[in-house]
């Protein structure tokens, strides 16, 4: 069976630049493990598997890292969007086209937004309200990003899980330093999963003023994902928990995002918020893309 597969790079609009991501657009006859297979040989942070739907959607999408099944990524469903779009599964817009896709957390819209150039700017819909799970201890967070307990402020809120469709651990840096000092330890992350923190995901931030209002990173290194150089699904749940923690019963929040730099693929995510009566009701994340290349898979049957 032969499989016609794209590579893009997403949350950049230079080439090489961004997260890569590989779509398979008829994926319709592969196994599970097939996918899983196909995820690991590409060998980036996620491929998606575009099906048929089965909820009204315009398509299921399936999502795999290296190492397993996903229910929910940010940068896949705008790389995603941006190819099905690029290579006309959509049809011709003006300027703006809505898709929803179906996924294992539920069902995420996504716009598409024709820009100068005809360059394509894509934005998700978070499939899920925020949820805030357990904290985790200072030094605990500390340890899996090879850090000190100093490195960490807690003045908004301790190391803690939240979720927006994918659950991460969220920990604040005390400032650019110790974010661009930090590493990512097999073993420390291994201490955090012994502690009862299911997540295997560590995004680590810190607030800055110098043309982006966060410069993140995330740890993954627990499923074949030492760092990512941009995650959507991490940045979308920190805007709402921040917006969270924001004194202001209500209001739309915007948040410019910096991630890559320190893996020399430099990303740009654009995030927003709507809270209402002390609730945030709503997380978006968005940005472009850039398509790389395209081929075919040769899969024997299974």
């Amino acid at each position: 069976m032969r499989f016609r597969y794209y590579t893009c790079d997403v949350f950049t609009d230079n080439r090489f630049g961004g997260n890569q991501l590989a779509v398979l657009p008829e994926a319709a006859g592969l196994s599970d493990e097939q996918m899983q297979q196909i995820a690991r040989e590409f060998n980036f942070s996620e491929t998606t598997f575009v099906l048929p739907p089965m909820a009204g959607g315009e398509c299921r999408v399936r999502i795999f890292t290296p190492m397993s099944e996903v229910p929910f990524a940010g940068h896949p469903n705008i790389g995603t969007a941006f190819v099905l779009a690029a290579s006309g599964r959509f049809g011709e817009f003006q300027t703006q086209t809505t898709v929803v896709f179906e996924e294992k957390a539920g069902l995420v819209p996504v716009s598409i937004h024709k820009r100068e150039g005809g360059r394509l700017w894509c934005e998700l819909t978070a499939p899920e309200r925020l949820s805030l799970g357990k904290t985790v201890p200072v030094e605990l967070a500390a340890s899996a990003a090879s850090l000190t307990a100093a490195d960490i402020i807690t003045s908004t809120h301790a190391p803690r899980i939240a979720s927006v469709g994918l659950p991460f651990v969220f920990v604040e840096c005390r400032d650019r330093d110790a974010l661009e000092r930090a590493r990512p330890s097999f073993s420390g992350c291994e201490a955090l999963l012994a502690h009862g923190v299911d997540s295997p995901y560590l995004h680590l931030y810190t607030r800055t003023s110098d043309g982006f209002d966060i410069r993140a990173r995330m740890f993954s290194p627990l499923d074949g994902i030492p760092e990512d150089p941009a995650t959507g699904s991490a940045n979308c749940a920190l805007v709402a928990l921040l917006s969270h923690y924001n004194a202001a019963a209500d209001g739309s929040f915007s948040f410019r995002i910096a991630q890559g730099v320190e893996m020399k693929r430099p990303s740009v995510l654009d995030a927003r918020t709507e809270k209402r009566d002390g609730v945030v009701v709503n997380a978006w994340i968005g940005g472009q893309s850039v398509l790389v290349c395209e081929g075919f898979i040769d899969v024997e049957p299974s």
